[in-house]
């Protein structure tokens, strides 16, 4: 690898970095450039799986402020997401090559739809955060014991009733899902979410590009929080993912040590800034670049 060679994986590694910690889809970023240079795809893959780790790592930590509170959340959904991250990079070591080549171009076309749509599932996912804020405002002016059939009644002891305040089911972000003894929220065990989060996991740890985005929206979606706390806890999934898949490519894959130096280097740059100085950048800008170098990217894949 030439000294162009490893400064254009360098800066692919710090994008793929700030994109990843922003929205999620840092990988149509790197592995078009580790395809530049000569590496074959499924190196390539495992090459960038392992390169990005330090990048997810330091988005997860730049989002510190808004994990306060979800230790519970984390917990429970970042189990699933370790289980789904083995098995997709399980597949890409079980499965031939000669699949993963057929199957990349179709997941590089599936994340550029995702990332082109971005806009529309975040506004998607707000308005169902607003029908939900404005259902639980009426919910909380309702008459406290009233019932829709106009009568009351009192509460036993340890009875739980429509509307009340029980552990876990709080305001977003009082941490009460983190009290001893709290129940979890019931929208964290949806067995919908848990789901989606496996197969979406699975992906991110067979290719990965914008399993972030998958996470935003199907969470955004089925759980009552707000988008930026959401994002730390996305941020929060891909790093397990990267990081067990990661884990599993060390011993059974063949990866290119100066690719996954450089993008390392790169992307441990890239996740801080991307939690600071990117929440500044034109998303429009971003998603863009993205967008016009996975285009690149599936076309180079089909013509080869």
């Amino acid at each position: 690898m030439g000294i162009w060679e490893a400064l254009a994986v360098f800066a692919a590694g710090i994008a793929a970095g700030t994109i990843n910690t922003i929205v999620g889809s840092g990988t149509l970023i790197t592995f078009p450039v580790l395809l530049a240079v000569g590496l074959p795809p499924v190196t390539a893959n495992v090459s960038n799986s392992l390169g990005i780790v330090p990048g997810s790592i330091g988005g997860a930590i730049g989002y510190r402020r808004e994990l306060r509170g979800q230790r519970s959340r984390v917990l429970r959904l970042g189990v699933v997401a370790l289980i789904g991250g083995l098995i997709g990079a399980a597949l890409l070591i079980v499965l031939p090559s000669d699949a993963f080549d057929t199957i990349v171009p179709v997941l590089v076309g599936l994340a550029v739809v995702l990332v082109a749509v971005q806009p529309w599932l975040a506004r998607a996912v707000q308005r169902h955060l607003a029908r939900r804020a404005t259902a639980d405002a009426t919910d909380t002016a309702a008459p406290a014991g009233a019932h829709s059939d106009g009568a009351s009644r009192e509460s036993t002891p340890g009875e739980v009733t429509a509307g009340d305040d029980t552990p876990g089911d709080g305001p977003p972000g009082d941490g009460a899902a983190d009290q001893p003894g709290a129940r979890p929220r019931r929208g964290d065990r949806s067995p919908v979410l848990l789901l989606g989060l496996l197969l979406a996991s699975a992906y991110g740890g067979y290719f990965g590009a914008a399993q972030g985005i998958l996470y935003l929206s199907m969470m955004g979606l089925l759980l009552d929080e707000n988008l930026q706390r959401l994002n730390a806890v996305k941020n929060v999934l891909a790093a397990l993912v990267n990081a067990v898949a990661a884990l599993f490519f060390l011993f059974v894959a063949d990866f290119d040590w100066t690719a996954v130096l450089l993008i390392a280097a790169g992307s441990a740059l890239g996740g801080p800034l991307g939690a600071t100085v990117g929440r500044r950048l034109p998303p429009a800008a971003l998603r863009a670049i993205v967008v016009v170098v996975g285009v690149v990217a599936m076309v180079r894949l089909l013509l080869t």
